[in-house]
């Protein structure tokens, strides 16, 4: 009884917790499930099922648990954004370089699964998928660009799996999924020049927008033998309303996610590989809307959508869609210590169209970890990824004004988790 009064309530503190904190990345998703995965790049994490994190990757691990297991955790994802060497409508030097749009956020995790016999398990967890925020300076010229882009999801999920035999289980897990958003642009001198409008005018201004939807996800678990095993994975993400107080909506499609992970421990030695491909579909992302628009806080924007006869305001993005290869090595060093590290290329979701509100291009991942078994029940997780990205070109021209600029984007992770099994 005490043990489940304790697991509610840390359940409440980490739910709480993900409601007041923001979820910052270079991208938009986000790889905040465990500190074990980040310490190896995720490499095998639909799979691996070293502890109770494994079922936000793959429901059908949960099988390979005999005890009931709780994680709980967080990750510190610190972002380096950097935009630089812009023009504004062909004249260099107006924009100036800035390197403070990005920032530091935490995003906490737990995630508990309950075998109920040596066919069925149960789990419910909470984490986040996706997030970004970049945010402009007000005095940035070019601010029908740049601006604010916050876009944060906390997901709460309840999930099951069942074995089938003792080579295959599968799994089945549903996704409430909460979310905020603001999107706020403004005219620069130029626009609003152009408009008859002085500068800073609001050209949309979305602010705190909210609302749920919900998804699900499914996987398999083939086991070979207790050294080797493979797990695929689907999530299904829906398209994602939010509102604001003012009754303005802002949508934005979440892509579905499928990934296939392996995980090979080395006969007669103390070293395991595993590896996993990850597709997401960013090409479900093609624009933001927005709508009802509020004329008062969005002036220019319900301006163009009556011009176009319309009640939305439209933001092409065009994404395409993504892909992780990871791949990555543990060393269970000896009965108190493990060690692992990992290697991640992660492909851009952006192809053509390109925006300095949020960053992208290909990236990789440098990771590496340790676990530190406290004692024969429980344990505690480390975890460090730097994510290099590269120099992207980028021009804008949807407003009837001209950016072009380089964009970088690099960022931190650092995770931390402890482990429980009862």
């Amino acid at each position: 009884m005490n043990k489940t009064r304790l697991f509610k309530k840390t359940l409440l503190a980490a739910t709480i917790a993900l409601s007041t904190q923001q979820a910052m990345a270079a991208g938009f998703q986000l790889n905040a499930q465990s500190a074990t995965g980040l310490g190896r790049a995720f490499a095998g994490d639909a799979v691996i099922a070293d502890n109770a994190s494994v079922m936000a990757r793959n429901p059908a691990a949960m099988a390979l648990f005999d005890k009931m297991s709780l994680s709980l955790g967080f990750e510190s994802i610190t972002t380096m954004i950097e935009v630089k060497d812009a023009t504004y409508n062909g004249v260099p030097g107006v924009v100036g370089d800035t390197d403070d749009v990005g920032g530091t956020s935490i995003a906490p995790n737990i995630h508990l699964i309950v075998p109920v016999n040596d066919k069925f398990a149960w789990g419910v967890n909470a984490y986040t998928n996706f997030g970004t925020k970049t945010e402009f300076s007000s005095s940035y010229v070019a601010s029908e660009y740049g601006g604010t882009t916050d876009v944060k999801s906390f997901n709460l999920g309840l999930a099951g799996s069942y074995r089938a035999n003792e080579h295959l289980s599968v799994g089945l897990g549903l996704d409430a999924i909460y979310g905020q958003g603001t999107f706020q642009r403004y005219a620069g001198s130029v626009l609003g020049g152009a408009l008859g409008a002085p500068a800073g005018t609001p050209l949309v201004d979305v602010d705190g927008a909210d609302g749920w939807a919900f998804g699900f996800n499914v996987g398999a678990v083939y086991e070979l033998d207790e050294n080797n095993r493979f797990g695929l994975a689907y999530r299904y993400s829906p398209e994602f309303t939010a509102k604001d107080d003012e009754g303005q909506e802002i949508t934005l499609p979440l892509p579905d996610i499928a990934e296939f992970s392996g995980y090979h421990k080395i006969d007669n030695t103390q070293f395991a590989v595993h590896y996993s491909i990850q597709w997401i579909g960013w090409g479900d992302f093609d624009n933001i809307e927005i709508d009802n628009l509020d004329a008062t806080k969005s002036p220019i924007a319900t301006q163009l959508a009556a011009l176009q006869g319309s009640s939305k305001y439209t933001k092409a993005y065009a994404w395409q869609d993504g892909w992780h290869y990871s791949i990555g090595g543990t060393y269970y060093l000896n009965s108190d210590w493990t060690l692992r590290a990992g290697y991640m290329y992660d492909t851009s979701a952006q192809d053509d169209v390109r925006s300095i509100s949020v960053p992208d291009s290909d990236r990789q991942w440098l990771s590496a970890g340790f676990t530190y078994n406290v004692d024969s029940a429980s344990n505690i997780d480390f975890g460090f990824t730097y994510l290099i990205g590269e120099d992207i070109a980028v021009t804008e021209d949807s407003a009837q004004t001209v950016l072009t600029a380089t964009t970088r984007a690099d960022a931190v992770l650092v995770g931390l988790q402890y482990s429980r099994s009862f």
